[in-house]
């Protein structure tokens, strides 16, 4: 295992940790929470992680259909579902001792891994990859739905660490994407998103969005918000018109260009 597959399992074991030690606690009525993740429970959330790491361990399939919900919307969609309906009667506990028993396994298997192993062939959500490259989006999975968690029970943490900035920078890589694909202003724009006293600084060149090293000091425009709020955003968590209304987010220079960026600020889709 080389130094960055070590951090890779290490950020994985340590969100994977947080999301135990946030469920230890919780009552019956805390574990049926509605989170802002479609349709899914705090207990749902869980159940999902489960679901995921058990197949990724080529565990059977469960025999059980999933149920025709408006929120399931695609196949993909359906599939995460069996594994949460599965367990939807079970009690939060109940599943909560199945995921400390699967993230083990999993964490004890990434462990005993080679160098072989890591860049072997797998599937990962962005098409063919290895599983040096499927690790990161486990990370940021398991990452976000602790964030949408913590959010329904108003109990914010993790937001230090390796996986979070491992899922804060998956967040943040995208921003490129969404001011130049999704937004598509004029060449020479230049757009800075600023939260927690960080930037994220962009650049339109040949009609593409590009990083810049050093923030503008008088950009196009300006997009302040803190944390939660850039997370929430990028992963499609609430209304975006909503959060410009309740001030969530402050735009200073061209207001139009800065609303048509918040409302597309959705990479995950």
């Amino acid at each position: 295992m080389t130094d960055q597959d070590q951090r890779l399992v290490d950020a994985l074991e340590e969100v994977w940790r947080s999301i135990d030690a946030l469920c230890s606690t919780l009552s019956d009525a805390q574990w049926k929470t509605e989170t802002e993740c479609p349709g899914w429970t705090v207990q749902d959330n869980v159940s999902h992680l489960i679901g995921i790491e058990a197949r990724i361990m080529g565990r059977p399939e469960p025999e059980h259909p999933a149920p025709d919900l408006p929120h399931v919307k695609n196949d993909i969609g359906r599939s995460n579902e069996v594994a949460v309906d599965l367990r939807r009667a079970r009690s939060g506990e109940d599943v909560l001792d199945e995921f400390r028993e699967v993230s083990a396994e999993r964490i004890a298997v990434l462990r005993a891994m080679t160098d072989d192993d890591f860049a072997a062939e797998s599937w990962t959500p962005a098409g063919p990859g290895t599983v040096r490259d499927l690790i990161p989006f486990r990370v940021f999975d398991s990452w976000a739905h602790e964030q949408d968690m913590r959010r329904a029970l108003g109990m914010p943490g993790d937001l230090e660490g390796q996986a979070a900035e491992l899922s804060l920078g998956r967040v943040t890589g995208a921003l490129p994407f969404v001011v130049g694909k999704k937004v598509k202003p004029t060449d020479g724009t230049t757009v800075v998103f600023a939260w927690d006293g960080r930037t994220t600084d962009i650049v339109v060149d040949g009609g593409r969005a590009k990083p810049l090293d050093t923030s503008p000091a008088d950009p196009t425009v300006r997009l302040t918000m803190d944390v939660d709020t850039l997370v929430r955003l990028g992963m499609g968590r609430g209304d975006p018109a909503e959060m410009l209304a309740d001030g969530a987010v402050t735009i200073s220079g061209d207001e139009q260009l800065g609303r048509r960026i918040v409302q597309e600020m959705n990479f995950l889709f």
